[in-house]
């Protein structure tokens, strides 16, 4: 049986982390080429084209693989305008050249959403990507995916989500630990010098 994994998530919400760590096995024809380097944009992705045209996939070479991977943000940026993938119609033509079609949605902490969105495309998306995956959440059996819980689980939380959806992921693999060596949310951790609530924490356990 063949199957198309969709992920997606708002803008900078780790799709190229997911991708990487889902490239990895043999089995999956993936976005192999993000192996080889930190980041790239997202028109190398091996779909890109698709998602501006799905009629494209019938150029695809299906026959290479069983599991086949496309990432694509929600929205996603071409000649720095926002763009909204056509989920419906990808989906609908993806159907004619796989078996099956499943979608996962990443999730990261809605503060640094914000922040890294305003930081690097001047504009908060999430909400934008929120509108458009009711379709999805109507249409198809979505799972989420999270970073948070990506980086501080690692193999562990890949082995679960590898039995979640059946789908082959070389949790094992040393190249792993690479991809996850540097917790992308780290940059907007801040310390925090003093906040209400730690006085009365205090407070308790003297108490106590």
């Amino acid at each position: 049986m063949t199957r198309l994994l969709i992920i997606t998530g708002p803008q900078g919400s780790g799709n190229h982390v997911f991708s990487k760590c889902l490239a990895v096995h043999e089995d999956v024809f993936g976005w192999k080429s993000l192996l080889n380097t930190y980041w790239e944009g997202h028109h190398h992705e091996p779909f890109a084209d698709a998602w501006e045209d799905p009629e494209l996939l019938h150029e695809f070479d299906w026959d290479q693989s069983d599991y086949f991977v496309t990432s694509v943000s929600t929205p996603y940026f071409k000649n720095k305008e926002a763009v909204i993938p056509n989920f419906e119609r990808f989906i609908n033509v993806a159907k004619k050249y796989v078996d099956e079609v499943d979608v996962a949605i990443i999730g990261r902490d809605q503060n640094i959403l914000e922040y890294q969105q305003q930081r690097v495309r001047k504009q908060h998306t999430t909400p934008i990507a929120l509108d458009h995956f009711k379709w999805l959440f109507e249409n198809q059996q979505c799972v989420f995916l999270s970073q948070e819980l990506l980086y501080l689980y690692k193999q562990n939380y890949l082995e679960q989500v590898s039995r979640d959806i059946d789908w082959p992921i070389a949790y094992w693999d040393p190249e792993i630990d690479e991809i996850l060596k540097a917790d992308a949310n780290k940059k907007y951790i801040k310390d925090v010098h003093e906040y209400w609530l730690d006085f009365e924490v205090h407070r308790a356990v003297r108490e106590s």
